[in-house]
């Protein structure tokens, strides 16, 4: 079970990603979370948000949101951005809206992706799901619902564990990054 608690990778922030590079290993398809890992919580999308989904828009992703939010939430900010489609009140971390999610993208385990800040619903239900997790680090992790907060303090001992495992795990898939000059995308 602990392994599935694990990310693939952890990075600083969606926006280092080099999807560009992603796309070239043969990724066609982006689930997100949306709150801390887009923007912070219950925050409209913004500037550098709409610029990253104009420019997987232009890569030619395939993108879904997939939040445990309601719909109002997850809607207002999908129609905030280009070219993504959205699962609201996922259920997350089970993998059936994971599963769903690809199925309306037309993609599979193998060239699908997945970004999000918390490890308990996003991170293991991308592992569930068989699809490759990325967990970043959330843009405001105090300014959040309570029971969010106190998963992080469970969250941030997981997270010693990943620094052994991440030295010696055999399933650490370090996504490419953005140089610093290209991260004002």
């Amino acid at each position: 079970m602990k392994r599935s608690l694990y990310p693939n990778d952890y990075v600083e922030s969606t926006y280092k990603i080099d999807f560009e590079a992603l796309k070239n290993q043969g990724y066609r398809g982006i689930i997100f979370d949306v709150d801390n890992t887009l923007v912070p919580h219950g925050a409209p999308a913004d500037d550098r948000a709409i610029a990253l989904f104009r420019w997987l828009h232009e890569l030619g992703y395939q993108v879904t949101l997939l939040s445990n939010n309601k719909e109002p939430r997850v809607q207002k900010f999908c129609s905030q951005v280009e070219g993504a489609t959205y699962i609201f009140k996922a259920g997350k971390p089970k993998p059936f809206n994971y599963k769903k999610a690809m199925e309306r993208m037309g993609t599979t385990t193998e060239d699908t992706i997945f970004v999000g800040d918390q490890i308990f619903t996003d991170v293991w239900g991308a592992n569930l799901a068989g699809i490759r997790s990325v967990l970043v680090k959330p843009i405001l992790p105090w300014k959040e619902e309570i029971q969010i907060i106190l998963k992080r303090f469970i969250e941030a001992l997981i997270m010693l564990g990943y620094g052994i495992y991440r030295k010696y795990g055999d399933t650490i898939k370090p996504v490419p990054l953005l140089e610093d000059t290209k991260n004002n995308k």
